[in-house]
């Protein structure tokens, strides 16, 4: 059950980081949070034998619903730490949009196992918070009639609050994430993981592209698909459900 708490945690932080101009969202964090997991809820319980038949359709919808809610690239940089030092903006990018499409990949099939908006609960705002930082706390109510406490971490941009961290029971996915692959960029190079990532992502003779296909992006994303499908690589499906936008290089690609 645990695991399934940062599943959905993690759903509700993730999305692709694209180059689209997004409204200024006048919402605060807690209706984010609120009116975020109030429609993913639903959209699963009105779909959930479908999702359970084609687990892809879930984290389409789960890309869509949380595409304008996410600061991937701030949290990409937090991820990277001084590792990021000298990442050119298109490498940014293309390592937030590996990561995270790794993590919806591995954990928007968690959702599955939530079955209404009974199960979290929003606590009130609770410390000192800023436009820097505001966290907003929940709970999830476990099977065994324990909670477990999930805290979001927004900052405030030009387009409205932005998610960028969650914490489950304290653990924050920002720092073991960190752990985990700064030490791997600092050693191997950004494209180098952001290709392995990318690998990862992509299901045996699928390559699922997302965000932004524009002529800053393409040459990184081809040198990338390069070290992934070597020539003698069978016939292989590109899906582009997770395109955002695209010009005459995306077009080219």
């Amino acid at each position: 059950m645990m695991r399934t708490v940062v599943s959905f945690a993690c759903c509700i932080v993730l999305g692709i980081s694209a180059a689209l101009a997004y409204p200024a969202d006048p919402r605060d964090p807690v209706q984010i949070i609120e009116e975020t997991t109030t429609q993913i809820l639903q959209t699963l319980d009105s779909r959930r034998e479908e999702f359970t038949a084609d687990p892809q359709l879930l984290r389409d919808v789960v890309r869509h619903d949380l595409l304008p809610l996410i600061d991937l690239d701030y949290s990409a940089r937090l991820i990277l730490g001084k590792a990021g030092r000298g990442v050119s903006p298109e490498q940014l990018g293309a390592f937030s949009e590996a990561m995270s499409s790794v993590l919806i990949n591995r954990y928007a099939d968690g959702l599955i196992e939530f079955r209404s908006d009974e199960q979290l609960e929003v606590l009130p705002m609770k410390g000192k918070n800023t436009d820097k930082l505001t966290r907003v706390r929940t709970r999830i109510k476990l099977e065994n009639g324990g909670f477990a406490p999930v805290d979001y971490s927004f900052r405030k941009t030009e387009q409205g609050w932005k998610a960028f961290d969650v914490m489950v029971e304290g653990i924050s996915y920002i720092i073991t994430f960190r752990n985990q692959i700064s030490p791997r960029v600092e050693a191997e190079g950004i494209e180098k993981v952001t290709a392995d990532i990318v690998a990862d992502a992509s299901e045996e003779g699928i390559v699922r592209l997302a965000g932004g296909l524009t002529f800053e992006a393409v040459p990184l994303l081809y040198r990338q698909m390069e070290k992934r499908l070597p020539s003698t690589a069978p016939v292989t499906t590109i899906d582009l459900a997770g395109v955002t936008t695209a010009d005459s290089a995306g077009l080219a690609l």
